[in-house]
């Protein structure tokens, strides 16, 4: 028995098959969760933590699904973290990634049931993607020469991501939105400088772009509240000293008197901060923390808008935006990079007042107001929107546009399968089953509609058998459309995400053949 006794007590191992089997089924549990999200039709799923106040989301994106999740599962975990590259690398796909990595496994747990070994199965897997990643480069359109087209190339792209979300009722104004913000990055994928605001209320038909930067605060009482050519100093500095606080000093005082002139001492030490941040030649502060009610005075009276307490997603963008820095200390204003603006004017939105800067100097900083009818709806709302953002300023570097609705993976299988045919050996069976494993998204997307898929696909593949075709899924009519004319797109950088992804992580969970769990270290008893 010694020989058995290799772990400790409490640590367990699955060997060969069973560790495949439990790695497969994990596999495929993560993907059928998420599965029913895909496509136009699409269900969403509401996430509902146990933690303190039983926060509530309803959403449809996988990466944030997945996201939420405590999974105990190892295989199921890789499966995690593919959906939150992929939401990381390029924003969008992240149900399709994980979907397809499902069900490679799902059709590779058939070969192994045959006796076909897990690296003939992943030897054909590596040429079946090679395959079908050369299949799309031939297929991709490059419009980037010609801007107009280019342009309707990213409003369909934007619609195509924006209608299987939330936001897939008024996607024509969403799309416009989004390709409006993302155009005017000029090509930087950098998405910090278009802001995300969320005000309830109204519905999501009167959200709108601003061009320019909104600052989600109050202007302060007796302050201008219309500032010409301003000049912005954003700071991150304690402006709350004019009084002795209670709490936290001790003091040691023979009378009344004393306390007044150490609150005199204090006054003048803020007076003088107060001066010299007048001294920059500023016509605007902003601050990341509090300003009492003496130094505001005294910026008022100097004519300078001083807001408060700007939140530091906000004090960052700011100085991103208008080209400034953030300070600290004012000793030598002539280091300090100060921001500009052309106006800064207060505007209500719904019940709530915010602070508008406009003609910043950064020319692609724009905001983006949500409007919805609670919270729930604009936090899916944002999320379908930043999913769209992604996907188009990745668009903007990398050009090339496929068509939609099942159409890539189609085109896909037909290459594959012609390579399976070509090639001798186990392997072709595993070419085979990548095939089938393209041919499932479609599927999906057409059961999640309710539509027939099995007659569905099969009209697709003979109306891939020709030459060129178009063919897709038409969700709308429930039949097989062109989806050149109803104007599907995907941009090409996005599938080919998906493809690589998926093909690797599900290698990674072939190769598995043996799960080692340790036992949690007990914690010794202290008595």
């Amino acid at each position: 028995m010694a020989a058995a006794r290799l772990l400790k007590d409490e640590a367990t191992e699955e060997k060969g098959d069973r560790a495949r089997m439990a790695s497969f089924i994990g596999a495929m549990a993560i993907a059928d969760l998420v599965k029913t999200t895909l496509g136009p039709k699409g269900m969403d799923k509401i996430l509902q933590s146990t933690g303190r106040g039983r926060n509530v989301t309803v959403t449809n994106d996988g990466a944030t699904i997945l996201k939420s999740l405590h999974i105990d599962n190892p295989a199921a975990k890789v499966l995690v973290d593919i959906s939150k590259v992929q939401d990381d690398e390029v924003g969008d796909g992240t149900t399709s990634v994980v979907v397809l990595a499902g069900e490679l496994l799902r059709e590779a747990e058939k070969l192994v049931n045959q006796k076909i070994h897990p690296m003939t199965i992943i030897a054909g897997y590596r040429m079946a993607a090679e395959c079908a990643r050369n299949a799309l480069l031939l297929k991709a359109k490059d419009n980037k020469q010609d801007p107009d087209k280019f342009k309707s190339d990213l409003m369909k792209i934007a619609m195509t991501t924006l209608s299987s979300k939330i936001l897939s009722q008024d996607k024509e104004h969403f799309a416009k939105l989004a390709v409006d913000a993302v155009l005017r990055l000029k090509g930087s994928t950098n998405l910090e400088s278009i802001q995300i605001i969320k005000k309830a209320g109204g519905s999501l038909k009167d959200s709108f772009l601003d061009e320019g930067f909104i600052l989600d605060k109050k202007i302060g009482i007796g302050q201008p509240k219309h500032i010409e050519n301003a000049k912005i100093l954003v700071a991150n500095t304690a402006m709350d000293t004019d009084k002795v606080k209670i709490y936290g000093a001790r003091v040691r005082v023979d009378s009344m008197a004393k306390v007044a002139e150490i609150e005199g001492a204090e006054k003048e030490k803020m007076k003088q901060k107060v001066q010299k941040i007048i001294a920059h030649g500023i016509n605007c502060f902003v601050n990341r923390q509090l300003i009492y009610n003496f130094p505001e005075e005294l910026f008022a009276d100097a004519g300078i808008l001083a807001i408060e307490h700007a939140d530091f997603d906000g004090i960052e963008r700011l100085a991103l935006v208008t080209g400034g820095e953030i300070a600290s200390t004012f000793d030598n204003p002539e280091s300090v990079k100060l921001g500009h603006c052309k106006l800064i004017e207060e505007i209500m939105i719904g019940e709530d007042k915010l602070i508008h800067f406009s003609g910043v100097e950064m020319g692609q900083a724009c905001t983006v107001v949500l409007r919805g009818a609670s919270s729930h709806v604009l936090d899916e709302a944002e999320r379908s929107l930043h999913d769209a953002l992604c996907v188009l300023s990745q668009t903007v570097n990398d050009s090339r546009v496929l068509l939609g609705g099942g159409w890539p993976e189609m085109v896909m299988a037909k290459e594959v399968d012609e390579l399976a045919r070509k090639t001798p050996g186990k392997k072709s069976h595993a070419i085979e089953a990548f095939s089938r494993s393209l041919q499932a998204i479609p599927t999906i997307i057409a059961d999640n509609a309710g539509l027939d898929s099995a007659e569905l696909i099969s009209q697709l593949r003979a109306e891939h058998h020709k030459d060129t075709t178009n063919a897709g899924i038409d969700i709308i009519s429930g039949g097989v459309g062109d989806m050149d004319k109803l104007g599907i797109s995907e941009a090409f950088k996005v599938k080919q995400a998906v493809l690589l992804s998926a093909t690797e992580a599900a290698e990674m969970i072939l190769r598995v053949d043996e799960i080692i769990t340790c036992a949690p270290r007990r914690r010794e008893d202290r008595m």
